[in-house]
């Protein structure tokens, strides 16, 4: 529908970069934007006054949890007990399975994008916790996915994950369960996947090769999936550059870095997407040249997919967000974790990265246009990320009503230092509303997380199914004090 958006700081696009306007609008007719400005609109379509509200264009989330289970789990843990978390070589050698039911998954799923589009994202491209998973993801529950992503008027950049093999434990030492087969048959899933999604054409639902962590996959697997990608010019997402783990299992394994193994695979080209990238050789931590890493990926046109609430939680820290954009790298920004908070990861990402690196680490408007240019270049979507004539209306309109934000200094850093993304009041993707007054029409959010707590009790039990030892879910999962009856 055709509709005029007023908004007391409307951030919009000019010239190549963002800009504020002060009480402004925007219009928008047939999904598109049709007039930024001040003052008076051309256009004569119902008129939407947000008030005292930041408007923002969509949030772009590339590394986007449509889950329940991550991180919260695991983050608080020494490192040797949370090793263990991962499951014996013995449970994935011998009977892993599914978790959930497909019901529970479901509910699994819906919460997750439930979160995901509360906290304003518009446009998604998701992760799970294969963990819970007997090996892959599925096809049919990736259509179930973009079913329900165009359901609720979202984006998806959509695709079933898969592996040759599995992170394990064996007598407290990290190894991996095997399974190259597993690994292709799941590659071919994905691509026939892809191809139905290509054929149907839906600009909210787009296919994406996932595969899992670079350590999880042969030589062989990464290469067709280089191959795959660029015979239909799919965009591939790889965890990879993330720990010195990976580092050394790549080395040992390969003779190489893992960089090296992505660009001799093929994959390193202008449709790679890396989330973290946090062990390039720009880490204090390696010796030698600094910057070379970060040279190939720019010159390649790597996108990378910066994660800081995540990366801030497990003790680690991106060296220098400010490096790679300056080398010329496109950087986007995802949440990787609960809460899909990309307002409480900018914040975090900025003051962290000053502490250990100086002001001139980072600074916030490059965080916001990671969330918003960021990610639609790297998505190779110029229609989006921005709020100018000829994009597509995908909005997020975060509130500044409440006593507690405080008063008003610059809009973007009075939300990030006093707000969160619970500040979001009101999403739109091509016009259509997903949130409006801090719901979504349709959706029983009580009922939801009722279900979804339920759901995550089995998936808290599963650990101990998986568990070398047998430990049962209290010994794994310690509470913060010691819980007594009445």
């Amino acid at each position: 529908m055709d509709q005029v958006i007023r908004a007391r700081y409307v951030l919009a696009h000019s010239e190549g970069s963002h800009v504020w306007l002060e009480d402004g609008y925007v219009a928008h007719s047939d999904g598109v934007v049709t007039e930024v400005g001040t003052g008076a609109p051309s256009s004569t379509a119902p008129v939407l006054d947000l008030g005292n509200t930041v408007l923002t264009p969509g949030l772009i989330d590339l590394d986007a949890l449509v889950d329940i289970d991550h991180l919260i789990l695991d983050a608080h843990h020494e490192p040797a007990h949370a090793r263990e978390l991962v499951g014996s070589v013995d449970y994935w050698s011998d009977r892993p399975r599914d978790i959930l039911t497909p019901e529970q998954r479901d509910v699994l799923r819906r919460f997750g994008l439930a979160q995901l589009a509360l906290h304003g994202v518009t446009t998604y491209m998701p992760i799970a916790s294969e963990i819970h998973l007997g090996w892959n993801e599925s096809a049919d529950e990736l259509r179930h996915l973009a079913d329900l992503t165009r359901e609720w008027g979202l984006r998806g950049y959509l695709g079933p994950s898969y592996r040759s093999a599995v992170g394990a434990v064996a007598d407290g030492e990290r190894t991996f369960v095997e399974n190259a087969e597993l690994g292709e048959t799941g590659l071919d899933e994905a691509l026939r996947f892809a191809d139905e999604l290509a054929e149907q054409g839906d600009d909210l639902v787009r296919p994406v090769l996932l595969p899992c962590r670079i350590e999880t996959l042969t030589p062989r697997l990464m290469e067709r999936t280089a191959e795959e990608a660029g015979r239909r010019g799919l965009l591939v997402r790889l965890h990879s550059l993330q720990q010195p783990w990976e580092r050394e299992v790549i080395i040992r394994r390969h003779g190489m870095t893992p960089l090296d193994l992505i660009e001799r695979t093929g994959l390193l080209n202008d449709r790679l997407l890396v989330p973290h990238a946090l062990w390039t050789d720009r880490n204090s931590k390696l010796t030698g040249p600094e910057g070379v890493d970060i040279t190939r990926l720019s010159v390649a046109g790597v996108s990378v997919i910066h994660c800081p609430l995540t990366t801030f939680r497990y003790g680690d820290m991106l060296e220098t967000f400010n490096e790679f954009r300056d080398a010329g790298v496109t950087m986007a920004l995802g949440t990787d974790s609960f809460p899909p908070d990309l307002v409480r990861g900018m914040d975090v990402g900025l003051h962290a990265s000053r502490l250990l690196y100086g002001p001139g680490a980072v600074d916030l408007g490059g965080y916001m246009e990671a969330a918003t240019l960021g990610g639609a270049a790297a998505l190779k979507r110029p229609d989006l990320g921005r709020l100018e004539t000829g994009a597509s209306a995908d909005m997020t309109a975060f509130s500044l009503d409440d006593f507690r934000d405080g008063v008003v200094e610059d809009p973007l850093r009075t939300l990030v230092l006093n707000g969160t993304a619970r500040n979001v009041t009101h999403t739109f993707v091509a016009g259509r509303p997903v949130v409006r007054d801090g719901g979504i029409p349709g959706v029983d959010l009580t009922e939801l997380r009722e279900q979804a707590q339920k759901v995550f009790d089995l998936l808290r039990h599963g650990y101990s199914e998986r568990d070398g030892r047998g430990r049962p879910v209290e010994d794994l999962f310690p509470p913060s004090f010691p819980v007594r009856g009445a």
